[in-house]
Formats: structure tokens, sequence, C-alpha cells
């Protein structure tokens, strides 16, 4: 049995935009991993309060979506005016990430209860709800359910997407992974090493912090 804690986090409207697509507002169907990362550091007080070597599992449902008009400030040079425009805006509504961290638990415990910075998910003015509980992980397979896994787990099924895994600092880089998300569950077992006691396979995602990115001197 591996000892993880289990946060519970819950959000009216969410929306996370795929960077893919240059100058539209495109929503992915889950948030990816960087996203996750973020949140954690935004409640540990930032990411120099964060293990270089955080990990986690997750999984996402959203009960419904729909598209509404959000204010868009194209980014300029420095003393340039840009014009604002209202663009589409793919949201995610009444929605439940679960996140398990199997390392550093006693740290991130604290954090959760006690975050320094308000909980947020993707844009800032989404804010969230979270709690956290100490839980047991089984060693095997389980339901892939609506977990995010990555694309070459063998049995995944869902949609196969290029996701942020992590993000520099002054964002001049990115680290994109492959994953699968079935946003109506998949109903297959897939082994990724643990389980809950539900059933709900854990697949613990690569490494998030933006430490990874820095350019050796």
């Amino acid at each position: 049995m591996t000892q993880a804690l289990e946060l519970v986090v819950t959000a009216k409207i969410v929306s996370f935009r795929n960077p893919l697509y240059a100058g539209l507002q495109v929503g992915l169907p889950c948030p990816p991993p960087s996203t996750v990362g973020g949140f954690l550091a935004g409640a540990a007080g930032g990411w120099d309060r964060v293990p270089e070597h955080t990990r986690f599992a997750m999984t996402f449902r959203a009960a419904g979506s729909g598209t509404d008009l959000e204010t868009y400030h194209p980014l300029g040079s420095p003393g340039v005016s840009t014009n604002i425009t209202i663009k589409d805006r793919d949201f995610l509504a009444l929605t439940t990430l679960t996140v398990w961290l199997a390392e550093d638990i006693d740290f991130w415990e604290r954090v959760v209860r006690r975050p320094v910075w308000p909980l947020r998910l993707g844009r800032s003015q989404d804010l969230v709800a979270a709690r956290a509980r100490r839980v047991e992980l089984a060693g095997g397979p389980g339901e892939q359910g609506h977990a995010i896994v990555p694309d070459d787990l063998a049995q995944a099924t869902g949609t196969r997407m290029r996701l942020t895994t992590a993000v520099a600092l002054d964002r001049s880089r990115t680290r994109w992974n492959g994953y699968r998300y079935a946003a109506l569950g998949g109903r297959g077992q897939v082994d990724t090493g643990l389980a809950t006691a539900g059933g709900q396979a854990v697949a613990l995602l690569p490494p998030v912090h933006p430490a990874q990115l820095a350019i050796a001197s």
C-alpha cells in the first residue's frame, strides 16, 4: 500500500485555453498538468516553495460546457497600444478535479489547508474550493475513468492530446507531452501501477516544476 494525499478541487466555471491555436480561444476538455502545477504553486506561495520533483495523478469531470464572450487584450510591444477585442470563450461548468500526491504529503496537506494565495484553476478569476484527505493506494490496475494518463499507456482510450507539462518562469520554454483523456469516462482497465480503494487507476504524470526547463550555464 502507498499513502497519498487526495485533493478534491471543485469549481462552478473553469476555462483552459489550448495554446496550439494562436489568436483563437479554443478550449481544452481538461486542465493541462502545467495548469494544475500552477494551482499547487499558488497555494504554496510560489514555485520557489514547491519541491522540484513534484508529480501527481489526476482525474477531471465536468457536468456541462458552453461558450460565452470574453474581453481579449492582445500583447503588444512596450509603448505600443493594442486594440481590445471580444472573442468566444469555451468554458466547463460544475467541475471536479481530483489530484493525488504521493510525496511530501505533510507539506501539501498544510499548503491546501492554509493556502498562501487564493485558490485558482486556469484563469485568475476562476476561484475554486479544495479539500484534502489522506488515502491508501493499492498496487495494480484500475478503471481509467476520467483520469488524464500518458498517451503511451497500454489499453488507454480517449482523445489523444498534446498538453503543456511545464512552463518556464519567464515563459520562454515549454515542455509538451502526449496524454489521453476520455471526457465521458474510459470504462476499460489500465495498469498504472496504483489504484484507489474504489478501483480508480492513479497514473503519476511527469514532473511539472519549471526548474527542469532551466538552461544550464
